[in-house]
């Protein structure tokens, strides 16, 4: 097995597949009756190696689709396997949408919503925040149900647990009409952007934006709810994010990994070739970003108070270490929430990601900036890299203690635990 950026490899004893919430039943008491060790992979999209296990392993691509629709209430549930990409488009044949997403579509529900993935928008929480019910099989082989009108404490540290309580069997989530999306993206200056970052949050239902290494420059995007129809084709579309960002981006990663002294002039490159262009599109259809490149990535969650002076500290110790880099650093906002282990728990949020094409070094450029995220309250996105323990989220996250309490409740002979999650959460 390996993981999406194949950095991570492993082989576990056994890899199964349940196709309904009676087989996982089965298959977790079978597994406790045995003394065995289970983790829960969707497509491996993470950079830290949540469901690394020589044991079982466990994929839910079989278990997948809408259960139930209450059109009135706007709420759908969905079996735990279901990819946000499918998801999208069966809520749009119910005229119904997620308020918001990430950029990548390609994950399961179930995963997306307990590592905290999350979109970009002052608004808008993380995914989690949109579950308003959920059921798991919990590490005494128990079917729970949780909500938040029932059993909140429980639900609240459900609905972004690692995986650690059990294997979520299916989700309840709040969605709004089906809606449509125009995306603009422009050629800015960094500092333009970092003064009017207020302006451009408050005037968009979702900004963010890329900037350059090496250079002034930034690509921003701004998303916002339209009446005017699809495009039916966009050659602009296609050119950036397909030729541009991808197949280009490839062939210019691959010759600056064989030659690192090109990265400076590759970033300066890429900030040349960056042009502005317009798409119409059904939400879902929007958010999501082809990604046919590779690479490793981390990501930190920051106060929103801080970001301008963290922008500028990384861009200092980039330019100081002449790192070989290129990809550019995403920047994105998100609002507070009250979930245990979110990043945004408590204070409304900044998300810096950093990215290495696969195959090149990256843990002193990483390390480098994880100590500027870390000088600034820093904590990291759970699916990304970082080199935090349980001592340090003790320290951030206010709710941590009663977040392992009741992990431990409701798996108190550590089935689903693993030698990476005895170290982040033990």
């Amino acid at each position: 097995m390996q993981n999406w950026s194949t950095y991570i490899k492993w082989n576990p004893k056994e890899i199964i597949q349940p196709g309904s919430e009676d087989e996982i039943i089965r298959l977790v008491q079978k597994a406790i009756e045995n003394k065995r060790k289970i983790r829960i992979i969707g497509t491996g999209h993470s950079f830290e190696p949540l469901w690394v296990n020589e044991d079982i392993l466990v994929n839910l691509d079989k278990h997948s689709g809408i259960i139930e629709i209450d059109q009135d209430k706007q709420t759908v549930r969905v079996a735990a396997g279901t990819k946000l990409s499918t998801l999208g488009d069966l809520l749009f044949d119910q005229l119904l949408a997620q308020e918001n997403l990430g950029d990548i579509d390609q994950q399961s529900i179930a995963g997306s919503i307990s590592t905290g993935t999350h979109g970009t928008g002052t608004a808008f929480g993380n995914l989690s925040t949109q579950v308003i019910a959920l059921k798991f099989v919990n590490g005494k082989g128990e079917l729970i149900e949780c909500a938040l009108d029932n059993q909140f404490e429980l639900f609240n540290a459900a609905r972004l647990s690692l995986g650690s309580f059990g294997i979520i069997t299916e989700l309840t989530i709040k969605c709004v009409p089906a809606y449509r999306l125009e995306l603009e993206k422009k050629k800015e200056d960094l500092y333009e952007v970092l003064n009017k970052l207020d302006q451009y949050n408050n005037e968009n239902r979702n900004f963010e934006y890329y900037w350059l290494p090496y250079t002034d420059t930034t690509q921003t995007k701004y998303s916002n709810i339209t009446e005017k129809p699809a495009d039916k084709s966009n050659l602009g579309t296609w050119l950036n994010d397909i030729l541009l960002e991808n197949h280009i981006l490839r062939l210019v990663a691959e010759t600056a990994k064989v030659f690192p002294g090109l990265n400076k002039g590759v970033s300066k490159l890429s900030a040349a070739l960056v042009g502005g262009n317009k798409k119409v599109h059904q939400s879902h259809k929007v958010y999501a970003t082809p990604r046919y490149v590779k690479f490793n990535e981390m990501e930190y969650n920051i106060p929103q108070e801080t970001f301008r002076q963290v922008v500028l500290d990384i861009k200092s110790c980039i330019d100081k270490n002449s790192f070989p880099i290129h990809f550019p650093i995403e920047n994105r906002f998100v609002k507070e929430d009250d979930i245990y282990l979110s990043p945004a728990f408590g204070r409304p949020s900044a998300y810096i990601a950093c990215h290495v094409y696969k195959g090149k070094p990256f843990k002193e450029y990483f390390a480098a900036l994880e100590e500027i995220f870390v000088a600034n309250g820093g904590r990291p996105h759970w699916g990304k890299m970082h080199t935090r323990d349980a001592t340090y989220f003790a320290k951030v996250y206010p709710e941590f203690d009663r977040f392992i309490k009741i992990r431990n409740e409701q798996d108190p002979d550590r089935i689903f635990m693993s030698p990476y999650l005895q170290k982040i959460l033990c």
